[in-house]
């Protein structure tokens, strides 16, 4: 029995548990030659809340934990055991497909696992800003001050704005967490 990745649909919100409940009945169960892998696509990002800069955990997918599981025997018939299984898990809705479902490609299997792994390396900002944009300074000298976004750095996640101060504009390095978008 070969193991393909599928997509299965959890109650949102409780995509890390349904994750967690799996991977515990399957040495409970004895169901590793049937059941592999279990992912749940995150990236960590950083955003600032009343000065106060914290790193959070965001789901590319809410709602979806992909899983490696051999669902079809080799008569491309449904695997009882393994639909059973998967279908008791509280908190998952279904299989994304019905009551056939198709497996992921292993080309969308590598998309997938190569953007996780890409976004695993740094916490990246919440909010990416555009050259031209307004924003309001929120820490700093400049504090309260408004000014224009000239260049993005996103990889140091930092921004060179202008600040327009004694009727002349200053350019000023400032970081992502020093500044916020201005809703027009």
């Amino acid at each position: 029995m070969t193991k393909q990745w599928f997509v299965l649909q959890a109650l949102t919100g409780q995509e890390q548990k349904v994750k967690r409940t799996i991977e515990a009945q399957i040495r409970e169960k004895e169901m590793q030659e049937l059941i592999g892998e279990v992912i749940l696509p995150t990236e960590k990002v950083t955003e600032t809340k009343n000065g106060v800069k914290t790193t959070v955990t965001r789901k590319f997918f809410p709602g979806y934990v992909f899983i490696n599981l051999a669902l079809y025997d080799e008569a491309k018939e449904l695997l009882e055991p393994t639909w059973r299984f998967i279908r008791e898990v509280s908190g998952v809705i279904g299989f994304i497909g019905g009551a056939r479902p198709t497996p992921l490609s292993a080309t969308e299997v590598d998309a997938i696992v190569n953007h996780v792994e890409a976004k695993q390396e740094k916490p990246r900002p919440k909010v990416v800003f555009e050259p031209g944009e307004t924003v309001k300074i929120t820490d700093g000298p400049f504090m309260n001050f408004s000014a224009t976004v000239e260049e993005v750095d996103p990889d140091r996640g930092k921004l060179k704005v202008s600040v327009a101060i004694f009727g002349r504009t200053a350019p000023v390095d400032l970081e992502y967490w020093q500044v916020e978008r201005v809703v027009s």
